[in-house]
């Protein structure tokens, strides 16, 4: 039977012992709590030391614990998803070894959140319709005769099309950006998964802000016409921007 030790989802500014109760990955009864050193803690719960098992449910259970300590405090530092501590002592250890780096991000992070924003066509039809009205010559190249189009015309009209879908693309990907970088801290545009989105951005943004931030996304979506779906989320606490690694990866998928 593996020995139990204690997983850590996060790292506050507090020295004061706190129960969140039985919300912790691995079930209802795990309850999640914190472990201090002097004005640091990281929040636990009880887990296995035997490797961890990676499934979409224990990320997704990771992942609210952090964002139900949010809720309680104003700097968040998640810490790597599978990260497990042998026992109390060693957390404790931890904390005064990095002491001084975790102060410094908390500080940082202070009364910050992470919003996320994500752009696709709501139409792609109409986006490759007004692409043919913009050029006149690829309608000719498709006029076809008897034999019809040949290939290598398809071809040719098919990059040409790839090439001012991707130019579309960009100017609003760079349009979005650069409206919204201006009321955040910091940014980073991710990798999309789904092909059908063509930004993927996550911002930084004082806690303050988050009305105007929301503001400006509406604007976008008003100056796009609508061509332009924006799906926006949060906040958050700041995944994208800090990722406390304490212990070589021990995953199991």
């Amino acid at each position: 039977m593996s020995e139990t030790g204690k997983y850590i989802y996060c790292i506050v500014a507090s020295s004061q012992e706190r129960n969140f109760g039985p919300i912790g990955i691995g079930g209802e009864e795990n309850e999640v709590m914190t472990i201090s050193y002097e004005n640091l803690s990281m929040v636990v719960s009880d887990h296995p030391l035997s490797k961890f098992v990676l499934k979409p449910e224990t990320i997704l259970a990771h992942e609210k614990v952090i964002e139900a300590v949010m809720e309680e405090y104003n700097s968040v530092l998640p810490v790597k998803f599978g990260t497990v501590a042998k026992n109390a002592d060693e957390i404790r250890d931890l904390l005064d070894r990095r002491y001084r780096e975790f102060m410094d991000l908390l500080k940082y992070f202070e009364n910050k959140i992470e919003l996320n924003v994500k752009c696709e066509w709501e139409s792609m039809n109409e986006v490759l319709h007004e692409i043919g009205g913009e050029h006149e010559d690829l309608k000719k190249r498709l006029r076809t005769n008897e034999d019809g189009v040949d290939k290598e015309t398809m071809i040719q009209v098919g990059k040409i099309v790839e090439e001012e879908l991707m130019k579309k693309r960009e100017d609003v990907s760079e349009t979005v950006l650069n409206a919204l970088r201006k009321i955040a801290v910091d940014y980073k545009v991710n990798r999309n998964s789904n092909e059908k989105i063509f930004l993927n951005a996550a911002f930084l943004v004082d806690s303050g802000r988050e009305k105007e931030f929301d503001g400006v996304v509406d604007d976008l979506y008003e100056e796009n016409g609508g061509k332009v779906r924006f799906s926006y989320a949060g906040p958050f606490p700041p995944y994208n921007f800090v990722d406390i690694v304490i212990y070589p990866e021990n995953w199991e998928v």
